[in-house]
């Protein structure tokens, strides 16, 4: 029974590598699209999100079938349980790279250009949700907490984005409507940095069955935060 275990276990982990390189490609994707328009980036941002609801389902599908079938102990359980919450935050992820390249239309036509901060938000939390993921797979807790470190990066360079266009739209912005379209794009890069905060949160719970204190909120304001703009967590 527990060599069953282990082989599912190890499945677990595949696919949570799959559903985070998917993550990975849904984020590219909307950058690429946000800065050159180019429809391929479009569909494959949109495809990778599609692949992250099924990917989500099947992840759901095999840790119930470890739950209810191997009788894992203590520490298996809490390993099975953080990967339910991650994928979790995972579909948040594919959703706001979908949300990116719905808004990038109206920016491109504008003729504004991207904040440089964004792009660099976009590096940084490609860069969470790879380590996140890989620190699970690891069980590692030193990637995790330096993914955790890594959103203080990425809320700064939101407040800089934040400063930036504000700035241009009290000074008389050419076009203010397509200044707040990129500050709700900035916005959801913040918010995918909170959820590879997040999967890195639980990848600790799992090891130490302790975790920092997760708010909830995170998924509740995933839909209806995005128009809080203040950058406060």
């Amino acid at each position: 029974m527990r060599n069953k275990f282990d082989r599912q276990l190890s499945q677990l982990n595949a696919e949570l590598i799959t559903m985070g390189a998917l993550c990975e490609e849904a984020i590219t994707n909307a950058v690429k699209y946000l800065t050159d328009s180019n429809e391929d980036s479009r569909e494959a941002c949109l495809a990778a999100d599609s692949q992250i609801d099924e990917k989500e389902r099947d992840i759901e599908t095999l840790c119930i079938k470890l739950l209810l079938q191997q009788q894992p102990v203590a520490g298996d359980l809490r390993v099975v349980s953080a990967a339910l919450k991650m994928i979790s935050d995972m579909e948040r992820i594919g959703d706001q790279a979908s949300d990116i390249v719905e808004i990038a239309p109206y920016v491109a036509e504008s003729g504004i250009e991207g904040s440089t901060h964004i792009r660099d938000m976009a590096d940084a939390t490609i860069k969470m949700v790879s380590e996140s993921v890989e620190s699970f797979v690891k069980m590692d807790m030193d990637i995790a907490y330096q993914t955790i470190e890594h959103d203080n990066l990425v809320d700064e360079l939101f407040d800089k984005v934040k400063d930036e266009l504000i700035k241009s739209i009290t000074e008389g912005g050419r076009n203010a409507e397509a200044l707040i379209d990129l500050l709700m794009i900035a916005k959801y890069f913040e918010r995918i940095g909170d959820h590879a905060e997040n999967i890195a949160e639980w990848v600790v719970y799992s090891i130490t069955g302790k975790h920092k204190n997760l708010s909830c909120h995170h998924e509740q304001d995933t839909r209806r935060g995005t128009h809080d703009l203040s950058g406060g967590r």
